[in-house]
């Protein structure tokens, strides 16, 4: 007899979705994070192609992006247990009250015509190391917020207004970098900062308190916990395929819109605009109907595999409608493999492991694009941008057909529904593998 309550509707898939906005902790929070990431995209594009008038070179923007990256690489081992042996709404006010700073002083550069290329390598590898304490306390303090009976949806709406901010910030500063220049850009990220710092200030958590060990033995303990579970293996590598073979091309987009599709900065705007609704409508629409299925294993290879797909044509793409249509495509695969993957991992970790495992997935994925940035860039330097993207699609479309077709566990993995009602924070759930 068919069990109806495990079968909800496409109306209940999306209600359960938006329910951790009931929290009222969650729905400040969360609201503070869309404005300062609708700041952070519009200084993200706006800062790439400051980098691109001053070098026209596509290593520049590697370099740039590598160097943003690099400390969630090496600081991993620290960040993660610092986020799980201290208070985390202290590390998020001094994180982000630093990248405030740290806007408004490229603001100033740029605004005086001062900036030269060693000052945003400089902030960036700086920002970089802000990030890589922020990232793993955001995450876990999102589920510190929402409990762990909602910790997927929660981090599902936090995705949401990052692909929002994703979508509207690059139109936004292509049109503002096209009338008035790139410094606005920064000044209002570094004002949306102030937003998000009143709602840390505003909202109340429930951190559970661990033991006070090293913080380098707590993730030595918990790189042989992951070691121990191969579903969380398989999701750090599709997380890893994604992020060095996929998101490393959307660094080298000024180049497409310059060399390969003749275009300006408002050309450039637009495919980030793209690559935003995409990864929107994934969020809107895919990703809930997701956390409905129990086949994680098929749609991570599956979204990696499609987006292979997707890059092998915009290798071959001229035309901007197309290369458009192509990226926006491509995006929403992203979501699928990185969001499900930080979901998921947080449902199976230990409540004293949540942040270090999430400082783990950081550093094997995101860590990884100093790397990256690097070899794109001198590969659509040396080869060609086209070239390089074909390289790279190549890459990702046969390491997702390597996975599926070799990790058999990976292919039968059943994710099993998570308890509710919703658990304290205190609380874990575990989902099993069948």
């Amino acid at each position: 007899m068919t069990d109806y309550t495990e079968r909800p509707s496409l109306l209940q898939t999306y209600t359960k979705s938006f329910s951790p906005l009931k929290n009222r902790n969650l729905r400040i929070y969360l609201g503070g994070q869309a404005v300062s990431l609708l700041g952070t995209w519009m200084q993200s594009t706006a800062q790439s192609w400051v980098v691109w008038e001053l070098t026209q070179s596509e290593s520049s923007l590697g370099i740039v992006v590598m160097l943003n990256t690099l400390p969630l690489f090496l600081l991993a081992p620290w960040a993660g247990g610092i986020a799980d042996r201290f208070n985390r709404r202290f590390i998020l006010l001094a994180t982000q009250a630093i990248a405030m700073i740290l806007a408004f002083s490229l603001a100033f550069l740029v605004q005086t015509n001062l900036v030269q290329i060693w000052h945003i390598y400089l902030f960036s590898f700086i920002l970089g190391i802000v990030n890589a304490l922020d990232f793993p306390a955001q995450q876990a303090f999102i589920g510190d917020l929402s409990g762990m009976g909602q910790v997927r949806q929660a981090i599902t709406l936090n995705i949401m207004g990052l692909q929002v901010a994703r979508m509207l910030g690059p139109a936004i500063a292509g049109v503002l970098l096209k009338v008035v220049g790139t410094a606005p850009a920064f000044w209002i990220n570094g004002a949306s900062f102030l937003v998000v710092l009143i709602s840390i200030f505003m909202v109340r958590s429930q951190q559970a308190s661990h033991s006070r060990g090293s913080a380098r033995g707590q993730f030595r303990e918990t790189v042989e916990f992951i070691r121990a579970q191969p579903r969380m293996v398989d999701l750090m590598v599709f997380a890893t395929l994604v992020t060095f073979f996929g998101l490393s091309v959307f660094n080298i987009l000024p180049s497409v819109a310059d060399h390969v599709l003749n275009g300006d900065s408002q050309t450039y705007g637009l495919l980030f605009a793209s690559s935003g609704a995409g990864a929107l409508i994934s969020t809107l629409v895919l990703l809930p109907l997701s956390q409905a299925a129990k086949r994680i294993g098929l749609i991570v290879s599956g979204a990696a595999a499609w987006m292979g797909t997707f890059f092998f044509l915009l290798s071959n793409s001229t035309w901007l409608p197309l290369s458009m249509a192509v990226i926006f495509c491509i995006s929403l695969g992203a979501p699928l493999v990185l969001t499900t993957g930080l979901g998921v991992l947080q449902l199976m970790s230990p409540p004293n492991m949540r942040a270090r495992i999430i400082s783990l997935f950081t550093m094997i994925t995101f860590g990884l694009q100093p790397l990256a940035s690097i070899a794109i860039g001198y590969s659509a330097e040396h080869l060609g941008t086209q070239n390089a993207i074909l390289i790279n699609s190549l890459c990702l479309f046969t390491g997702a057909g390597l996975m599926f077709f070799f990790r058999k566990g990976l292919r039968a993995w059943e994710l099993a529904p998570t308890v509710e009602p919703i658990l304290s924070s205190k609380e874990t759930s575990q989902p099993a593998a069948h």
